[in-house]
C-alpha cells in the first residue's frame, strides 16, 4: 500500500508582492514539515519578485507571462488579452507536466491562469485571501474553489459563505524562533547601535513617500538620538542606499525580517495583511501608513480597523509631514500607550494559522 504522502503533488501560485508570496511559502513549508515526500511547484509572473524569493526559500518556480490590469492607464493594458492567452497556454503545459493533486492560490494576478487550468483538469482549487477586501483574481476564482481561507470577519460579502474558513493568515515560522546570537549578528552586519530604533517598512517594493520622509527628517532623528532602519525597496536602492549614515541604516530588502523586528522599538509600516499578521504576533507599537496604490484601498481599511480598536496609530500619506514626528515622540514617551497598543494588537494574533490551513487542504488531496 502506498504511503499517504507518496508522490503527492502541490501546485502553489501567487505573487506580485510579499503579501502574496510569503503566505504561499509558509504553506509550502508546512507541507514539507509534515513529510518531505510532498512535491511542490510554484507558478509566478516572470520578472516579478516571486521569481527570486521562491527559489531563495528552496522551491522550484515556473514563470508565466501574465501582468495585472493597470487601473490608471487604459492604454498600458492593450497587450493584456494577448498576455493572458499566452499565460493560459504556458499554464496548460505546466499543469500537464507536473500533474498536481491540488492547486492553491494566494492571490495576485499570477495565480489566475494556473488555477483556471488546474480546475479545467478537475484538480481541487483552494484559495487563501489575506486582506479584508479581496483582489479581483480571488473574486473570480472563488466560484471554482473548494475552500477559501480568510483572515477577517464578514468575508461572505465577497465569497460563498459555505466555502469560507477564518483561520488567520499564514506567517513565517522563524518569527517564533529568534536566537540572541542571530540578533547580535544582524546588528553587527548592519552596524546597528543600541539607541531607540525605528524600523520603516515601505512594503516589499518600497515606498518613496516613506523613504523621502526619513531623509527629510534626518535632523529630527539626530536631535532625539533615534536610530532608523529603512527598508527602501529594491527599486529605490540606487537613490537611497548611498545615503546611509551612522543613525540611518538603509537596506534594499530585509530577508531576516524577524531579526529587524527584534532590533526595533517602534515600527512604521504599510498596512498589508501579512505584515499586520506578523506584527500582531510581535506586539510592538506600530504606526501604519497605508498605501493608496492597491486594489480597493484595502490597506486603509486594514489600518483603520486597527486604529479603531486602539491597536495601532494611523497616519495617511498626506499627513506624514506634519503628523508623524509628533506621534513617534508620543509613543516613545508614553509607556502606558505602548502597553495598550501591544496588548490590543496581540489580541488579533493567531500563530497556528498555517497548520490549521494545511490540515484542511490535506482533506482534498486524494
Amino acid at each position: 500500500m502506498k504511503p499517504k504522502y507518496m508522490s503527492r503533488r502541490v501546485l502553489i501560485s501567487g505573487g506580485g508582492t510579499g503579501g502574496h508570496i510569503y503566505p504561499a511559502i509558509s504553506i509550502a513549508n508546512e507541507f514539507k514539515k509534515r513529510n518531505e515526500e510532498y512535491k511542490i511547484l510554484f507558478v509566478g509572473a516572470k520578472g516579478r519578485m516571486e521569481m527570486k524569493k521562491v527559489p531563495k526559500n528552496g522551491y522550484k518556480i515556473k514563470g508565466i507571462w501574465i501582468t495585472g490590469i493597470n487601473r490608471k492607464s487604459i492604454f498600458s493594458n492593450i497587450l493584456f488579452p494577448f498576455k493572458l492567452i499566452i499565460s493560459l497556454i504556458q499554464s496548460f503545459f505546466i499543469v500537464i507536466k507536473f500533474n498536481p493533486d491540488i492547486a492553491i492560490g494566494t492571490g495576485g494576478f499570477a495565480s489566475g491562469p494556473a488555477l483556471i487550468i488546474s480546475y479545467l483538469f478537475s484538480k481541487p482549487i483552494i484559495l487563501q485571501e489575506q486582506n479584508s477586501f479581496p483582489g479581483i483574481t480571488n473574486k473570480i476564482l472563488s466560484k471554482y474553489a473548494k475552500k477559501i481561507f480568510v483572515a477577517y470577519e464578514s468575508m461572505d460579502k465577497f465569497f460563498p459563505e459555505n466555502k469560507i474558513l477564518n483561520f488567520g493568515n499564514p506567517i513565517r515560522n522563524r518569527l517564533f524562533n529568534i536566537k540572541s546570537k542571530d540578533i547580535e549578528a544582524f546588528k553587527k552586519n548592519n552596524e546597528i547601535k543600541n539607541n531607540k530604533t525605528i524600523l520603516f517598512l515601505g512594503g516589499s517594493l518600497g515606498a518613496k513617500v516613506m523613504n523621502d520622509y526619513v531623509f527629510n527628517n534626518e535632523n529630527y532623528f539626530i536631535e532625539n538620538n533615534y536610530q532608523v532602519i529603512l527598508q527602501c525597496g529594491e527599486r529605490y536602492q540606487e537613490n537611497y542606499l548611498n545615503k546611509s549614515t551612522s543613525l540611518i541604516k538603509v537596506i534594499p530588502f530585509i530577508d531576516d525580517m524577524h531579526l529587524a523586528f527584534s532590533c526595533s522599538d517602534l515600527i512604521v509600516s504599510r498596512s498589508g495583511a501579512i505584515i499586520i499578521s506578523e506584527l500582531s504576533n510581535l506586539g510592538k507599537p506600530v504606526i501604519f501608513i497605508p498605501s493608496t496604490n492597491v486594489a480597493e484601498d484595502h490597506q486603509t481599511k486594514n489600518a483603520k480597523y486597527l486604529y479603531e480598536i486602539e491597536a495601532a496609530e494611523l497616519v495617511h500619506e498626506d499627513e506624514i509631514d506634519y503628523k508623524l514626528n509628533s506621534i513617534i515622540k508620543k509613543i516613545f514617551t508614553d509607556e502606558k500607550l505602548k502597553e495598550k497598543y501591544s496588548k490590543n494588537l496581540k489580541k488579533i494574533s493567531n500563530n497556528n494559522s498555517t497548520e490549521l490551513i494545511v490540515d484542511q487542504i490535506e482533506n482534498y488531496i486524494v
